[in-house]
């Protein structure tokens, strides 16, 4: 056997194939996690009930603390009818650079929602290292009258660290479904050195960008109202279609991001699924 197969053989040793499967049930008053099975590195803390017993607060946690080539972490939920959960991380997510045969990163998002039920993922930012290869993926399926809200914040390069994006590759998946029909999808794919980086119509050299939505429809008053409130946000864009409620966010700075879609979730929250705002304690660390 040659070096090369040794080498490509501990490469492979090295990569983590991770998942995490969580099933929500409502029982009486209470959401109970039912199912739970998980395979590498991809876990949750125990549940934390900050706001009553119904609507649970959930940690993903990924000890490696981000992705190398071949990697690949697969998250599932499945929310029974009635269920309502919480989930986020504790950190940022990192893809870091890629080996030079450009095998891919990838995080595999899928939620599944009946009737009745309502799930929030309100992750922290996703870091992308100069020269990655990444596949970030998102799929929520609705059934009925299901709510949720999501967002998905990307940070290309490392400016702190005065690293950009000038090589490298991230590709974004984000769809949602109801009743078996799409009613989003989005399709985004960022290549280091690229004009849609820098120009006018693309990124204008802005290096986060992000999605927030949410199954929520306003009337005119009511989003006109709402652009009023964020008006000094002007990062942030609001639009609306198919029953979804859509912030579109373009800045530099990460932190600045997760607070204006923390804030927007906030201030929506009662709208979305009845519940006043109530910050998961990890946010506070």
């Amino acid at each position: 056997m040659t070096l090369a197969w040794h080498l490509e053989q501990h490469d492979s040793a090295l990569n983590w194939q991770a998942g995490l499967s969580l099933g929500f049930i409502r029982s009486a008053e209470r959401t109970q996690l039912a199912h739970t099975s998980h395979r590498g590195p991809l876990r949750i803390q125990r549940p934390f009930f900050p706001e009553g017993l119904d609507c649970p607060h959930l940690y993903i946690l990924h000890p490696p603390g981000g992705l190398v080539s071949g990697d690949t972490l697969r998250l599932q939920a499945d929310m029974q009818v009635g269920a309502q959960a919480l989930l986020t991380t504790p950190s940022s997510g990192k893809c870091y650079r890629a080996r030079d045969n450009g095998t891919f990163q990838v995080q595999h998002n899928r939620f599944t929602l009946a009737a009745g039920s309502s799930l929030e993922y309100l992750p922290q930012d996703t870091i992308a290292f100069e020269g990655c290869n990444a596949k970030l993926i998102t799929r929520i399926d609705l059934s009925g009258d299901a709510r949720c809200c999501a967002w998905d914040l990307l940070c290309l390069g490392r400016p702190a660290a005065d690293e950009g994006f000038t090589h490298g590759a991230v590709e974004q998946r984000l769809d949602v479904w109801r009743d078996g029909r799409p009613i989003y999808i989005e399709r985004n794919c960022f290549v280091g050195g690229e004009a849609l980086l820098d120009a006018r119509w693309g990124l204008a050299g802005a290096g986060v960008s992000g999605t927030w939505l949410a199954t929520l429809q306003l009337d005119r008053q009511q989003l006109d109202e709402l652009r009023e409130t964020f008006a000094d946000y002007p990062q942030l864009a609001l639009t609306q279609r198919n029953g979804l409620l859509i912030g579109r966010y373009l800045g530099h700075e990460a932190e600045h991001a997760r607070n204006t879609f923390i804030r927007l979730w906030q201030h929506l929250r009662p709208l979305i699924n009845g519940r006043a705002a109530c910050s998961p304690r990890i946010w506070n660390t």
